[in-house]
């Protein structure tokens, strides 16, 4: 492939990057606060109600997450429009999640996270769609058809 890669699709990668860091952070803050939020939960139950198991809920929803991101991320790189279809989903996704956790009245720097996550899908989406990044997909797309 001949053509450039434009800022704005590098930028998307770079924002998609950075949003797997922080939910890695928020992983790593999950499994590590795990008695802080078993409080937090049980304060909105039923007395005697067991607390979900959170760590491993959130350390096999990042590498979920994470791996899901590389893969699309490698396929937009390469110029098929369809990753970016598909990484938008993934951002409004980890939007609605970033809504639903905040709903639930978590600890403060899960919020702080959420609000920082919810920053960069929004970046992401930008850059996904910005027009120096449609042409470049559609540039790829007509190069691919002409050989």
């Amino acid at each position: 492939m001949g053509r450039q890669r434009p800022e704005s699709a590098t930028n998307a990668i770079r924002a998609q990057a950075a949003l797997v860091l922080v939910s890695g952070l928020s992983t790593v803050l999950t499994v590590v606060q795990r008695d802080e939020l078993s409080r937090v939960w049980n304060a909105g139950q039923p007395p005697g109600t067991q607390p979900p198991a959170f760590a491993p809920v959130a350390i096999v929803l990042f590498f979920t997450f994470a791996l899901l991101a590389w893969i699309l991320v490698v396929f937009f790189r390469d110029g098929h429009p369809s990753a970016r279809y598909s990484l938008t989903g993934l951002a409004v996704f980890y939007l609605f999640s970033m809504l639903v956790l905040c709903l639930q009245g978590p600890p403060v720097l899960f919020v702080v996270l959420s609000v920082v996550s919810a920053v960069l899908c929004l970046v992401l989406i930008f850059f996904l769609w910005h027009r120096d990044t449609t042409a470049f997909l559609r540039g790829v797309e007509l190069a691919s058809h002409q050989s």
